[in-house]
Parts: C-alpha cells; structure tokens; sequence
C-alpha cells in the first residue's frame, strides 16, 4: 500500500483497489500533532492547524497531480477509527477483490 496523494490519479490508474482515506480536519490536525509532539515537545498545535490547511489547500490546487479522489476508488473515512480497524478494514477490502477475481 502506497500513502502519496496522486498515487490513483497520476501513478497507478490501473490499480485493481484504490483507497481514498479520510478524516475530519480536528482529528487529522490532532493525529499530526501527537506525531510531532512526541519528536518535539514544543510543536504548537496552531501552527500544525494551519500548516496542514497550506498543504491541503496547495494539494488541492496544484496543477500537476492535484489532491482529488479517482473515479474508481474506495474510500475510507477513519475519524474514528483506530489504525488496526482501519487495517481490518482494508483487508477486507482486498480479500474481496481477491475472491472476485479468482471466482
């Protein structure tokens, strides 16, 4: 699995299974703090707010590969979900496919 914001409409147009995953701003600002607060403790977490909102905002307007969700994808909203039920959940995705395919 690859985690890079163009990789189902740039990279791998052809991928068999495509997952768009998403969060709530509070939540993903929240995650990216802990991340950073644990390698620096004096991250302020204003800054991380609105250092993801540039990111997001250049993503979504660049013009090479702008952040969108390819037609054929699958997408997982883990707000609240926790990384292993967001991992069960993608499994079952590709077990899924996986059956399908060898049906």
């Amino acid at each position: 699995m690859l985690d890079v914001r163009d990789i189902g409409t740039v990279v791998f147009l052809k991928a068999e299974l495509k997952i768009f995953m998403a969060a709530d701003n509070a939540v993903r600002v929240q995650r990216r703090f802990k991340e950073l607060f644990e390698k620096n403790p004096n991250v302020i977490i204003e800054k991380v707010k609105n250092n993801m909102e540039i990111r997001d905002y250049i993503g979504f307007k660049r013009e090479a590969g702008p952040l969108r969700k390819a037609r054929n994808v699958r997408e997982l909203d883990n707000t609240d979900l926790t990384e292993n039920q967001q991992f069960q959940k993608v499994l079952e995705w590709v077990e899924k496919k996986s059956s399908k395919k060898n049906n």
